[in-house]
């Protein structure tokens, strides 16, 4: 049984990824999935001069988490084409404690939106980052218009062939880490 550290790029307290997230995990049973919300993991905005003050607790707390996990599901929100300012900062901080804070880690990479593309220029642009920084993008998924093709209310998918896909990639995720 691995562990997975599973966590959205976004700040809002509505956050359709982070819904995306949890439901996700919820599916995984035959490994142990811990859900955080990047929210409790208050960081000023990186700069050099704040580096120089110091690390940001939260920053090391969440580093000590992902270096504690085996395998990691993220979902990114997309703000004008890329991921958000909020989700690009905690990167910016952790990749200032350790450029190689991803090594070994095993990576699902989502993304969802209100919109048709699913957030699919956001998850782009992580599959090409994300590796930088050591770790191994071994699935992805976009989730187009969140919002008629997921139920909060019942926390399922609406779409059947969405949910096809879905199962496929966590299965195949499931098995590769």
């Amino acid at each position: 049984m691995k562990n997975i550290l599973a966590f959205s790029g976004s700040n809002s307290s509505t956050s359709i990824n982070q819904k995306l997230v949890e439901y996700v995990a919820s599916k995984i049973k035959e490994h142990k999935v811990k859900v955080v919300n990047l929210i409790d993991y208050p960081m000023p905005m990186y700069s050099e001069d704040e580096e120089k003050n110091s690390f940001p607790g939260m920053a090391m707390g969440l580093k000590q988490q992902i270096s504690e996990a085996d395998a990691l599901i993220i979902s990114v929100n997309e703000h004008n084409g890329s991921w958000s300012a909020f989700f690009k900062n905690i990167i910016d901080w952790l990749s200032r404690l350790d450029r190689n804070f991803l090594v070994g880690k095993k990576i699902l990479l989502m993304s969802t939106a209100p919109g048709k593309r699913g957030g699919v220029g956001s998850l782009e642009y992580a599959k090409s980052v994300l590796p930088r920084f050591g770790g191994e993008v071994v699935e992805s998924f976009s989730f187009p218009s969140f919002y008629n093709n997921f139920s909060s209310d019942s926390n399922t998918v609406k779409d059947e062939t969405l949910l096809l896909g879905l199962n496929q990639v966590l299965s195949t995720f499931a098995h590769q880490i």
